[in-house]
């Protein structure tokens, strides 16, 4: 499989060094289109594949074309490539709040899938959902799917408002871990650990509360009761969340980057 990633920015760039390290593809399998001159330099100094830098005839004749740009230059980006496109030839987008049928109109092709990765795909760890249209027969999707899993996991919805509801959990969600763990960081330091000391005490306390969820069957709320002893610590901490309505503010907070989310998308 050939594949162009048009878009040379940071996920962009992951993708294709994912792609490359799983050797699920060759360097000379791989193109990456972007116009800014220090990416282009990093992309080149970091042997991701064949760097261009000008749209041309080369577009036709790949399997796989990743749209990895911003959403809102995505309007100035279809009459570029539309001319170069082939009805057999595949389409990935992962730009947030760009709908199928809006890609299908703006690229003049069908056969097209829809994907929302996060954030932890530039360390190996990312979640990706993604969709497609009819078109797209099993074959490919599975060729995608394998591809997508170089960045960490990914997840087929048959639904495509179930990739604006990932985009409010998974595709946002590391921002809510990260602020979470900035709220438990200050707290530290307040009381009177030193920034290091604080960082390695909450950062350690998510990773390993994490890998017990994951090698374990209990729910979340059976080891909230597991860590909690009556009268102790943490029932005062889970007393203060639940006078506060934590959970509900969560779950406000989720709904409204989904709504936002459909939003983008019309």
């Amino acid at each position: 499989m050939t594949v162009l990633i048009i878009g040379g920015g940071n996920m962009g760039s992951t993708f294709a060094e994912s792609f490359l390290s799983a050797h699920i593809i060759r360097p000379n399998q791989l193109l990456i289109l972007e116009v800014n001159e220090a990416r282009v330099a990093y992309l080149k100094e970091k042997d991701r594949g064949i760097i261009k830098t000008e749209v041309g005839d080369y577009i036709s004749e790949v399997d796989l074309i990743v749209l990895a740009v911003k959403p809102q230059t995505i309007n100035q980006i279809y009459p570029n490539i539309r001319p170069f496109l082939k009805p057999h030839q595949l389409v990935l987008s992962i730009m947030a709040g760009v709908r199928l049928q809006s890609l299908e109109d703006g690229l003049g092709i069908k056969k097209i899938i829809r994907a929302m990765p996060n954030l932890p795909a530039q360390v190996g760890m990312g979640m990706t959902a993604f969709t497609a249209q009819d078109d797209v027969n099993k074959h490919e999707l599975i060729a995608v799917q394998n591809l997508l899993s170089t960045t960490g996991r990914a997840i087929y919805f048959d639904k495509e408002e179930m990739i604006d509801a990932a985009t409010a959990i998974s595709g946002s969600g590391p921002a809510y871990v990260f602020y979470f763990m900035n709220a438990m960081v200050q707290a530290a330091i307040k009381l009177g650990f030193s920034s290091s000391e604080a960082e390695f005490l909450v950062g350690q306390t998510f990773t390993g509360a994490v890998q017990l969820q994951n090698r374990s069957k209990e729910s979340h709320q059976q080891w909230i009761d597991k860590v909690s002893s009556k009268g102790g610590t943490t029932e005062a901490a889970i007393k203060i969340f639940n006078k506060f309505d934590t959970e509900n503010t969560i779950n406000e907070a989720i709904f409204a980057a989904n709504n936002r989310a459909e939003e983008l998308g019309k």
